[in-house]
């Protein structure tokens, strides 16, 4: 199924779970959708947090389509939606018509499943895809970098894999540093703030075996984290693990 047919299915309802596998070599992209009142500070939050936040790209206000995405709709081209007012989240749904307004701002996110296709390609098992799982995702006390009202901690997501293999999936993550690059943290995930490894704040658990080590990418559901502190009047975003699917070809944010 190519990337259009895709997204139609998503349209239509046809596909209602998480995207994680589904596109092939094609880039899928973490969503944020602010009024144009708080959209400078918000890009200048990604441009201090790179590796958290990796901008693909910026509507102009009002604007649905992407660029890179023939025949697309922000509004409907996505899973489920998490819409947060106040900082508050209120509502999650498949369809964000009924929310559109003129001044709303869209920014596209890079997204740690590019690499996962890297992954894969080397041979190498990803745990979540082979359960048909979502992927287990953290909030972690590593700070990101202030911007106007946008502030706190970075989220990450985890992947185990066996000892012998964490050297060869950190050099591959590696080469795609607007994807979220390599991890954050490799091992004891009481050293970034996570205390619980069975109850991931987003997504779903993940067992790690006993010969298995937990590795943690910089997450792109880290603008929902930052937006409890910033609590604007509204940001629309991806529900995690539910991304939008463009046409780009992974090997073009590869080093």
């Amino acid at each position: 199924m190519n990337t259009e047919n895709i997204r139609m299915a998503i349209r239509t309802g046809e596909h209602t779970g998480p995207t994680s596998g589904i596109s092939g070599d094609k880039v899928q992209a973490n969503l944020a959708i602010l009024p144009k009142e708080y959209a400078f500070d918000f890009l200048l939050f990604a441009m201090r947090n790179n590796k958290p936040v990796p901008i693909i790209e910026v509507l102009e206000a009002g604007e649905f389509i992407s660029k890179y995405a023939k025949n697309s709709d922000i509004r409907t081209d996505i899973p489920l939606y998490n819409i947060y007012k106040n900082g508050e989240l209120t509502e999650t749904v498949s369809d964000i018509k009924d929310y559109w307004r003129d001044d709303f701002v869209t920014f596209l996110i890079g997204c740690s499943f590019t690499f996962e296709q890297a992954i894969l390609d080397a041979g190498i098992n990803i745990k979540h895809i082979d359960e048909g799982r979502n992927v287990a995702m953290y909030k972690t006390n590593i700070e990101t970098v202030p911007a106007g009202i946008f502030s706190g901690e970075t989220v990450v997501s985890m992947r185990p894999f066996k000892k012998e293999l964490v050297d060869q999936v950190v050099s591959i993550t590696n080469e795609f540093p607007n994807m979220h690059g390599g991890p954050v943290h490799v091992g004891n995930p009481e050293q970034i703030g996570i205390n619980n490894i069975d109850e991931p704040d987003y997504g779903e658990r993940i067992d790690i075996g006993p010969d298995e080590v937990p590795v943690f990418w910089a997450c792109g559901v880290t603008p929902q984290n930052v937006v409890l502190n910033a609590k604007p009047e509204i940001l629309i975003s991806h529900a995690p693990g539910h991304m939008f699917i463009t046409d780009i070809n992974n090997e073009e944010y590869k080093n």
